[in-house]
């Protein structure tokens, strides 16, 4: 990895660059196959997809009892972090819960908006013999908050399951555990099976598997959005600390060989001591061979811009899931970037915090995403219904409105529904 100026760019580096994706087309047709399958025979074939797959031959597949015995034996050290960051995340996420509102207009119209929760969603948790309590946290408090009232997670099998992992879910307070992964666990949570009840919203992170099945039965059931590899980008000038700029690129780095990850900055000293930084701490990392690999992809890399304003731009047109600013006046750069999954400020804001333990949601839109779509919030869980009240003056002011509009469409029962109302 060395630094690039900008301005260099050619046009299918730019592209590169931009046009991430979530890498789903290799396998859609073998995943359309397991979904198919699954929904025309059910728990059978998500049996046999956890061998195919997991090597794991699964019994019950339901397996709420063992996650709840799982919480009950977790104690130490790893109880108190998985409550602590349960604790943040419930109270932002509380923040977020919407107000039913109603108002009464001058001219006699009342008008609002009230929110209810959608009744059945199901979290795709990674996992097997891995353990991701973080991300039953993320996607099960959120819908709690919201009020959801069953909340089902899926998780791939093993021999012996993380008991930290199904824990989490517990004590995050899912209503129903499947030890089922991939594609399988998707098709199953769409269209349900014996043991797995059907949601009607499926959101969570997941390999290029999960998400193409997202896509698959998408339209079927609703979902949050379909995420690529985790990424980052650090916007900073020259007031930053190449080693915390470098430890933050490495931490995220670590996650998959094709994350991407980047750095732009206004200041070329910089950029030199952090591409050197990076490299002695990837040494010192256990999982160094993919770090190396995702430092060499070309959807990041360290560029030099000529001014803070062309980073800024560039972070822009980027639309990082997790933009780490690391700058004098960082509400300033803030204040002119509006895409973005979750921005992260300052020296001591790393994105491992967001990940595990602050409180904010690390289920983010990947892939330039954050330009039409935010993170997993309570918003994701809740559907709102317009209500209207018009009393006999209201509707005579608007009386000529409606009716000239209806017949222009030429939808003339639509104007009589209005003049009916005010005859004798």
């Amino acid at each position: 990895m060395n630094p690039q100026e900008l301005a260099d760019l050619a046009p299918d580096d730019r592209r590169a660059l931009f046009d991430r994706d979530a890498g789903i087309e290799a396998v859609r047709d073998d995943v359309a196959e397991i979904v198919s399958r699954v929904r025309e025979e059910g728990d059978v074939a998500v049996r046999e997809f956890c061998e195919e797959f997991d090597g794991v031959a699964v019994g019950n597949i339901d397996v709420t009892d063992e996650a709840e015995r799982a919480a009950d034996e977790l104690d130490g050290e790893i109880r108190e972090a998985i409550e602590t960051a349960a604790e943040n995340v419930r109270e932002f996420h509380e923040a977020q819960v919407p107000e039913d509102w109603r108002r009464e207009f001058s001219d006699g119209r009342e008008l609002g908006r009230r929110f209810r929760p959608i009744e059945r969603v199901g979290v795709y948790v990674p996992g097997g013999a891995a353990a991701y309590p973080s991300s039953a946290l993320m996607g099960v408090i959120p819908a709690k908050v919201a009020g959801v009232e069953q909340v089902a997670v899926a998780t791939p099998p093993a021999d012996e399951m993380n008991p930290v992992t199904l824990a989490a879910i517990h004590l995050a307070g899912a209503d129903k555990v499947y030890s089922v992964g991939g594609a399988q666990a998707i098709a199953a949570l769409a269209y349900g099976t014996e043991q797995v009840d059907r949601a009607q919203k499926i959101v969570g992170p997941g390999n290029k598997w999960v998400t193409a099945a997202k896509a698959e039965v998408r339209g079927d059931v609703t979902i949050d959005f379909l995420a690529g590899p985790s990424e980052v980008l650090v916007v900073a000038d020259d007031t930053a600390d190449p080693t915390v700029v470098a430890a933050d690129l490495v931490a995220q780095a670590e996650h998959d060989p094709e994350s991407p990850v980047a750095l732009v900055t206004d200041d070329s000293a910089l950029a030199d001591a952090v591409v050197e930084e990076i490299d002695r701490q990837a040494g010192e990392r256990e999982r160094e061979d993919i770090i190396r690999e995702a430092l060499d992809n070309e959807t990041g890399g360290v560029f030099v811009a000529r001014s803070m304003s062309e980073a800024i731009l560039f972070a822009e047109e980027y639309a990082a899931e997790h933009l780490s600013i690391q700058a004098d006046d960082d509400e300033a750069v803030l204040d002119r970037i509006d895409s973005a999954g979750s921005v992260f400020l300052g020296r001591y804001t790393p994105v491992a915090a967001g990940d595990y333990a602050s409180g904010t949601n690390h289920v983010l839109p990947t892939n330039g995403l954050a330009k039409i779509t935010g993170g997993l919030s309570v918003d994701t869980f809740v559907r709102s219904t317009t209500v209207q009240r018009l009393d006999r003056d209201a509707l005579a002011d608007l009386e000529g409105t409606i009716t000239t509009l209806a017949e222009a469409e030429g939808l003339e029962a639509h104007a009589e529904s209005v003049r009916k109302r005010f005859e004798d």
